[in-house]
């Protein structure tokens, strides 16, 4: 063997080595991986497991021994159960230990669900998660409102809130959930903008939870219908309405912020998918098998679409959302605050570079070096404080709330 045989032999080698590598990398996680990791993240408050108690997941695990999400299912409303019955026990007597049963029920049906329905029994814990968390609602003052607005021969439903004993209209955040949180998680998280004079409207967005239509080039229509929605309403002050979204709630705050301009006030995103996002050696090099997310990330894109059967499916369905492709991006928008981490794995960072240079009015950006998808850094910045501390303070002076007017 010649010395210029045994260079190829060696590269070719290489090569496979390297293949093989990748296609590690790319795998999901197993079963046993699911379990360390999302102990891990319940123990230290990491999404999706935020607010589970360690020794709930422990327990729910216990049960399950394949990757079968009905039997993951059964196993994360088995413990959920529990905790509902007694919830309803102690309502009349005991409603401070109820209201925290009904927390803890719905956090496990939500998990029990995750990252979407997709088996009967995964459909069961969603529509459980629904009912323990209308449970809590219950105890809230000022009260939730469950709002149905006629869409497409359908509805949206949405979750509104306005501030405690206001004088007049008051400022509205539109907030919209990811692609796998739902609008109970932001009704749960936005109760803290509420002492600041500002209400909010929580839905799914498109192709996630309760929302009527899939994802789409126009699926934007839904939330133009909530504003419209919005306008409606006398206690609403309707030059006043902000919209948040995260992730895939990101995209639309963003596409929101430049076809609805002129009714928004501003929009904050966290980590908006742009463009680069959409690409297929994105999808390919990054999303397939994402260890960020804990599993299932490219199942869970797929369901948002309607007649996603395979990769190549995706890839084509996908580049139709880039803002670039639509010939969005670049165009008048509203005022944007802009929340990233340059760690995260799941939309690139250069999207919100780029994001940033686009549109017509100066932009605030808050990008943690040291931050994952949303920006979130554990320990340092959990969900919580990134929205007290970061988003709240910002449609907070968007929405022109002034200091007399908040109670917090």
């Amino acid at each position: 063997m010649n010395m210029r045989t045994s260079l190829v032999l060696f590269l070719v080698s290489g090569l496979i080595i390297c293949a093989n590598t990748f296609a590690q990398e790319r795998s999901e996680r197993t079963l046993d991986e699911i379990k360390t990791e999302a102990i891990h993240r319940a123990e230290n408050g990491m999404y999706p497991l935020i607010g589970l108690d360690p020794a709930d997941v422990r327990e729910a695990f216990n049960s399950i021994k394949t990757r079968d999400k009905d039997e993951w299912a059964a196993a994360f409303m088995a413990v959920a159960d529990r905790y509902m019955a007694e919830g309803r026990t102690l309502e009349a007597t005991d409603p401070v230990k109820a209201n925290a049963d009904y927390v803890r029920a719905w956090r496990l049906y939500s998990f029990g669900r995750w990252p979407i329905p997709a088996s009967p029994k995964k459909q069961q814990s969603y529509q459980k998660a629904i009912e323990a968390f209308l449970a809590h609602a219950r105890f809230w003052d000022p009260r939730l409102e469950v709002v149905r607005i006629p869409f497409d021969g359908s509805e949206i439903i949405g979750y509104l809130r306005l501030p405690k004993n206001a004088t007049g209209p008051v400022p509205v955040v539109i907030a919209v959930n990811g692609l796998d949180s739902r609008k109970e998680d932001l009704s749960e998280s936005f109760a803290a903008i509420l002492s600041y004079g500002i209400g909010f409207l929580a839905v799914d967005g498109p192709g996630t939870g309760q929302a009527p239509i899939k994802v789409s080039e126009t699926s934007d229509r839904m939330l133009s219908r909530v504003l419209d929605y919005l306008q409606t309403r006398p206690e609403v002050d309707s030059s006043r309405i902000a919209m948040h979204g995260v992730s895939w709630g990101a995209y639309w705050a963003t596409k929101m912020s430049i076809v609805e301009r002129v009714r928004l006030r501003g929009a904050s995103a966290q980590s908006p998918p742009v463009d680069k996002f959409f690409q297929k050696d994105f999808l390919m090099n990054s999303l397939l098998g994402n260890r960020e997310y804990l599993f299932d990330q490219v199942p869970a894109l797929m369901s948002i679409f309607d007649g996603t059967k395979t990769i190549d499916d995706l890839a084509a369905a996908l580049s139709k959302m880039s803002l670039v492709n639509q010939k969005l991006l670049g165009k008048p928008m509203t005022p944007m605050l802009i929340l990233a981490g340059v760690k995260d794995t799941q939309v690139p960072i250069s999207d919100i570079y780029l994001l940033l240079d686009s549109g017509d009015v100066p932009k605030e950006a808050w990008i943690n070096p040291q931050g994952g998808h949303l920006g979130r850094q554990v320990k340092v910045w959990p969900d919580p404080v990134i929205l007290k501390q970061v988003i709240i303070p910002w449609l907070v002076r968007t929405l022109e709330v002034q200091p007399d007017k908040a109670s917090h």
